[in-house]
């Protein structure tokens, strides 16, 4: 399995109401299945299948990844906060690997 480091930018804090934008990468391969090696051999299929990003516990944002999507997955959503929380973000690997990372989000 090769190393995935996720990335994540987000603001550390807003005001009530404020329209926050979310950035992700993930430092990943993505193998589609459908290449060969030098010996002829299929090369298997690893890529991340699944992103979720919840905060304090709610999902705000899921999506599932299909292997056409080109190596180090990048993706971008908003969301309106009302309240201070936690961001946890959430990619899952086709070999069952689950790559994870925190934020807090203070609101004033």
């Amino acid at each position: 399995m090769a190393k995935s480091k996720p990335r994540v930018k987000a603001p550390k804090s807003a005001s009530k109401g404020d329209v926050v934008t979310i950035k992700t990468l993930i430092s990943h391969k993505m193998e589609s299945g459908q290449r060969k090696d030098k010996e002829g051999k299929v090369i298997p299929r690893q890529i991340i299948n699944h992103f979720s990003a919840k905060f304090n516990g709610e999902t705000v944002f899921e999506v599932t990844i299909e292997p056409a999507i080109s190596a180090n997955p990048y993706l971008q959503f908003k969301m309106r906060v009302e309240e201070a929380g936690e961001f946890e973000f959430t990619w899952t690997d086709d070999d069952g690997s689950v790559y994870s990372k925190k934020q807090k989000l203070k609101v004033g």
